[in-house]
């Protein structure tokens, strides 16, 4: 890690986010058969991922958007996850699911969308699983902070953020990438922060440069849209890149 600031080091099984080595964090947008995702997690695993994603549960603007396969895309990708030795990271949207989650996902997401879902932060702070909490895309650097406390107020402190942009009048790029944050985050929270440049700037041609950017300014690791066809993808597909794409990323950042 290149920041000055010191950060808590938060374990999963035999990975760890916030220690010395930035960690991939690389999978699907959308879980969208076992194929898939069982593929996807093969290829991530040999360009040196270190962590498999996927949405289950996926909220769409347009309700007419293909939604995810739940609790069917989760036994898929806990299979994938033991297939490959990845831990997995999927987004929790309802408090119901939580038992289900603790005991099957290793790192829990709270979406963009969910930030501000306090009795959401407040339930999953009541378990000890690690809570990967994604910025809201409006939301300013103190709601955020303010957000976790909803967390660790419940006991659980195992909290990584996730800055993955936030909306402003720039209309380039899905949204605008506020890389100030990590070394902000680091020093007021002592906490780990990750970096999704996929939705960070929704253009596929910039996940690479900001990648190395967002570590060269200290970022605990990223989170990485990543598919077998990306142009097949049922969703994001514009910011998804390939697996040849993640593996020159992944040797970049990690020599």
């Amino acid at each position: 890690m290149n920041s000055n600031y010191t950060t808590k080091c938060i374990q999963i099984g035999d990975k760890s986010i916030g220690g010395s080595k930035p960690v991939i964090i690389a999978g699907p947008c959308t879980i969208e058969s076992y194929s898939q995702i069982m593929g996807i997690a093969q290829q991530a695993k040999a360009a040196g991922a270190d962590f498999l994603r996927g949405g289950i549960f996926k909220p769409r603007t347009n309700p007419n958007d293909f939604q995810g396969h739940g609790l069917d895309g989760l036994e898929w990708m806990v299979e994938a996850g033991k297939q490959t030795g990845l831990p997995i990271v999927t987004e929790l949207m309802d408090a119901s699911y939580l038992d289900i989650f603790v005991d099957k996902v290793d790192v829990i997401q709270i979406g963009s969308r969910n930030m501000y879902n306090y009795s959401l932060l407040k339930a999953v702070g009541e378990t000890k699983k690690p809570i990967l909490l994604k910025r809201g895309f409006s939301a300013t650097i103190r709601e955020w902070i303010l957000a976790a406390e909803h967390i660790a107020k419940g006991g659980n402190d195992n909290i990584i953020f996730c800055e993955r942009g936030i909306r402003t009048f720039e209309d380039y790029t899905r949204n605008t990438l506020d890389l100030a944050a990590v070394p902000i985050i680091q020093k007021e929270t002592g906490l780990p922060i990750i970096v999704d440049p996929s939705h960070g700037t929704g253009i596929r041609e910039l996940v690479g440069i900001m990648s190395q950017a967002a570590i060269a300014c200290g970022a605990d690791g990223l989170m990485i849209e990543a598919h077998t066809d990306p142009e097949q993808s049922v969703s994001d597909k514009a910011q998804t890149i390939d697996m040849a794409t993640l593996e020159m990323i992944i040797k970049r950042i990690k020599g």
